[in-house]
């Protein structure tokens, strides 16, 4: 039943599926299910090389029992903070890191980041992150040590001298030029293989145009952070009114 929790033959079905090579959007029309749950379920539970259906079924279960038991009956939903719905945000918060985790970060600072990139602020402690989390303040240090080193957060202490790691305005632009950085160091790594191997070799010729190619690549991605670095600081338009007139609104006047 699409919205509700997978069943066990829902997630035998996931297994087949990529057993045989299918995409996530594939299985998820099977299943008749949105692409997110499909990469979801699968992220949190091996990815798709270990997945398997009986364990990820009573991890779920298991994920189930230790949450909060319901509240009484009669109790009301909590209220929505600042007008948003809680588990919506909640929802969009797991689907956000499981798109981090694919893109190949690391499932803890993959929460990380998600936790930090959706609060207003776009800072937090460490142990407002572990809490948040439900983790080690080890943890913590740990997942924010790589993003550190990836651009991605940066740490500054309060008036309280406490800690507190950031994701601003420039994290982005900071990432994409530690990630050319990156880039361009294989660029000089392939370029000395060519003089190791020999300038008129397959091997040697092959590193070349992998230089070349990358090369071309990371000055792109340096020229076009540069360009859009603006966009980073710029104010969201604020929502049109589309909000009809009144019955007191006075009608225009008559041109006739």
């Amino acid at each position: 039943m699409p919205g509700g929790r997978l069943t066990q033959a829902e997630r035998q079905q996931i297994a087949s599926g990529l057993a045989d090579g299918l995409a996530y959007a594939e299985i998820a029309r099977g299943l008749d299910r949105p692409t997110s749950t499909v990469t979801r379920e699968v992220m949190r539970n091996g990815g798709p090389t270990s997945y398997r259906a009986d364990l990820a079924h009573r991890a779920t279960e298991h994920r189930t029992h230790r949450r909060r038991p319901a509240a009484p009956r009669g109790t009301q939903a909590p209220s929505p903070v600042d007008g948003r719905d809680m588990e919506a945000v909640a929802a969009f918060e797991e689907t956000f890191t499981t798109v981090m985790m694919t893109s190949g970060m690391p499932k803890m600072m993959s929460r990380v980041m998600a936790c930090l990139t959706i609060t207003d602020s776009g800072s937090l402690t460490a142990a407002e992150l572990a809490q948040r989390l439900q983790v080690s303040p080890a943890s913590i240090s740990k997942a924010v040590t790589f993003l550190e080193s990836q651009a991605m957060v940066r740490r500054e202490r309060d008036e309280g001298r406490r800690e507190r790691y950031i994701v601003d305005d420039d994290i982005w632009y900071q990432a994409m030029l530690a990630s050319a950085r990156s880039t361009a160091q294989i660029v000089e790594i392939a370029r000395q293989g060519t003089k190791v191997l020999g300038p008129h070799t397959p091997a040697a010729s092959r590193l070349e145009n992998i230089a070349r190619y990358l090369d071309f690549v990371t000055e792109s991605i340096t020229r076009a952070a540069e360009q859009a670095r603006d966009i980073l600081h710029t104010s969201s338009p604020a929502p049109r009114n589309t909000t009809p007139p009144t019955e007191t609104d006075e009608p225009p006047a008559d041109r006739g």
